[in-house]
């Protein structure tokens, strides 16, 4: 455990070297101040919309920005390292290539995590400060909504983990991770959505659309945020959400396995990686 935490504290130096966790923080805060402060404006109200809008607003906003920052922090964090000859240092250290793996997995969903609670945290605080009434089940659905955003980012780290692992070029890597996020951000639904209006329900019943959801991470957060609470009215999710037959923590535990599953393919190809 200690060698994994060393690991870890080295990758967040080096991000707040790089500026990685400065830049996805101002991004993120940016972005999700904005969505607050004009939120309202549809509804002719002027300053912050109720944190209800709020969070339909920033997990769409999640849905495509944090993968693409967790994919750009991860895809080189293994080939990257081997082509500068920085990994054959590190592991000539008493380190096990499964620490090294973990403590940099732990390292950069730290990063994540920070820039996602301090990002999407200056929108709460924007509501505190206007003075907007706030219900008790908006505040759980954002901290659900941020604690799901954090396990988002975990699935896409893993994934660019996965990707590092198995290429030799960084260049390799990094098509592989904008294509990783161009199918499951965009292409998956648009096929998805393309193939329910072609069937129109003849063979995809309701039980066949909620295994093929688990097929995509994003679908799982899009659903843990907006159906399992009260703000699926204002996302225009109400009609899927009586038909999505997983539990709250069903759709985590799938969420949980899009993490296990790629990190542990990245661990197991390492492995048996000559350097």
């Amino acid at each position: 455990m200690k060698a994994i935490g060393v690991i870890a504290l080295k990758e967040i130096q080096e991000g707040l070297r790089n500026r990685w966790v400065f830049a996805a923080t101002l991004l993120l805060a940016g972005l999700s101040l904005s969505l607050t402060l004009l939120g309202s404006a549809p509804t002719g109200h002027v300053g912050a919309a109720a944190l209800d809008v709020v969070i339909v607003s920033l997990s769409s906003l999640t849905i495509f920005l944090l993968p693409l920052i967790a994919l750009l922090i991860s895809h080189d964090a293994i080939v990257g390292e081997m082509e500068r000859g920085t990994m054959i240092l590190l592991l000539s250290y008493p380190i096990a290539r499964t620490h090294v793996i973990l403590g940099k997995f732990v390292g950069h969903v730290t990063i994540l995590s920070f820039a996602t609670l301090v990002g999407y945290g200056v929108s709460a605080l924007a509501l505190v400060i206007s003075g907007t009434a706030v219900s008790s089940q908006s505040w759980a659905a954002f901290v659900t909504m941020l604690g799901t955003s954090v396990l988002l980012g975990a699935v896409f780290v893993a994934l660019g983990y996965a990707a590092s692992s198995l290429v030799r070029q960084r260049g390799t890597a990094a098509g592989i991770a904008v294509g990783i996020w161009l199918l499951l951000v965009l292409v998956f639904d648009m096929a998805l959505l393309g193939l329910l209006v072609v069937d129109q329900g003849r063979l995809i019943s309701a039980s066949v659309l909620n295994v093929l959801l688990f097929f995509n991470p994003t679908d799982l957060y899009r659903l843990s945020n907006l159906t399992g609470t009260n703000v699926s009215q204002f996302a225009g999710m109400a009609g899927l959400a009586g038909t999505v037959q997983p539990s709250f923590g069903g759709l985590l535990a799938g969420m949980a396995a899009w993490v296990a599953l790629p990190l542990g393919l990245a661990i197991a190809v390492f492995a048996r990686r000559e350097l």
